[in-house]
């Protein structure tokens, strides 16, 4: 790190704390030319992800999306927004750990489903009704089955 008073390139660091408010860490540092102190500050870069939508419109991912879907097909259910909050985060993780700088939303749809179903089967249920888009009742019935074929297996 460059001093900010003689422009040494070597400083070293003295003490690192975490900024809790703003997901960085502060650094204190001594240059090791002159012995003069300064704060730098640490951040992670996050790229921005862009949700390429079914019909092939872009748009820059957006977690608060995810979870007003989400909350949506957990209305009237047992699940705290902790639990929400949780998914969400999940996802969010998920999709940066991806380092694609696109994602199709079926993939997120997926996740989404993929995290209902471990935490509340109805609301799983509600998201998969809207975001699979049944063209009839019998593809709804027959997803319907498989899903309670799944969960018979399971058990």
């Amino acid at each position: 790190m460059k001093c900010i008073y003689c422009g040494c390139e070597d400083s070293k660091v003295i003490d690192s704390r975490a900024v809790e408010e703003t997901n960085s860490i502060k650094r204190r540092r001594e240059c090791s030319c002159c012995g003069k102190r300064f704060s730098t500050f640490e951040t992670v870069e996050m790229t921005p992800v862009m949700v390429v939508k079914s019909n092939g419109e872009r748009q820059a991912f957006n977690p608060n999306k995810i979870k007003t879907g989400i909350m949506k097909a957990c209305e009237k259910r047992p699940v705290a927004m902790k639990d929400i909050d949780n998914l969400v985060n999940e996802i969010e993780k998920k999709i940066q750990n991806l380092l694609q700088e696109e994602v199709s939303s079926k993939v997120i749809g997926e996740m989404v489903c993929e995290g209902l179903k471990n935490l509340d089967e109805v609301a799983y249920i509600r998201f998969a009704s809207v975001y699979k888009q049944f063209k009839d009742i019998s593809t709804f019935y027959e997803f319907i089955n498989e899903f309670e074929d799944r969960l018979k297996n399971k058990k």
